[in-house]
């Protein structure tokens, strides 16, 4: 009996996986609305809307489906999602996955201290280093959903980071993991952190 029950619950996994594979190509046509914020490629330029190219595809994903959900609030796409399927979903990830994030220029005034933050975090206070996660270059890691930071605007960084600090974001999982590191963070910290990400590649 629980060979079976354990045959079934696999079946179904691997086909709830299968069906939110996405496709880059159906993707593309399906991007029209999202390029008014974030570039037809994903490399917005408006420093307040994130560049999604590049970013790892099941990282999207689940930032979509939160947003869709409301699990995540950006005030900004409130019901720009609703009509969208969970295909749809998904091709728009795969695209956004396959273009490349063009990487902007950190203030040389504050590259020494975001580099020491990115780098070494803030260990007397129990902050890990950035890379941990978001890998040295920035590229994220795929695998585990962590998005890619090299290259990402400033201004969004450091409001995500504002965000989590603050608990106006909360959907970084029971865990907690970014609201616990961003409450380690000054404001000052969070500036050069964010102007570093913005010049990594």
């Amino acid at each position: 009996m629980n060979k079976i029950l354990v045959s079934l619950l696999l079946t179904l996994g691997i086909t709830g996986l299968a069906q939110a594979a996405g496709d880059s190509v159906a993707g593309q046509g399906k991007v029209v609305m999202c390029g008014a914020c974030h570039g037809a490629d994903g490399n917005s330029a408006a420093p307040n809307f994130p560049k999604l190219a590049g970013q790892g595809e099941r990282y999207l994903l689940k930032q979509l489906n939160d947003i869709k959900s409301g699990a995540r609030q950006v005030v900004e796409m409130t019901g720009l999602l609703n009509h969208l399927s969970d295909q749809d979903l998904a091709d728009i990830s795969a695209y956004y996955a396959s273009q490349s994030m063009s990487v902007g220029a950190a203030d040389p005034k504050l590259v020494e201290r975001g580099e020491a933050l990115f780098r070494g975090g803030k260990l007397n206070e129990g902050m890990p280093a950035c890379t941990g996660c978001h890998s040295p270059d920035g590229a994220g890691l795929a695998a585990a959903s962590y998005p890619r930071l090299g290259g990402q605007h400033a201004g969004y960084v450091a409001k995500q980071l504002t965000d989590f600090r603050e608990g106006n974001r909360t959907n970084d999982g029971d865990s907690m993991i970014m609201r616990g590191i961003a409450a380690k963070l000054s404001n000052k910290d969070i500036e050069a952190v964010s102007s570093f990400i913005q010049g990594l590649h």
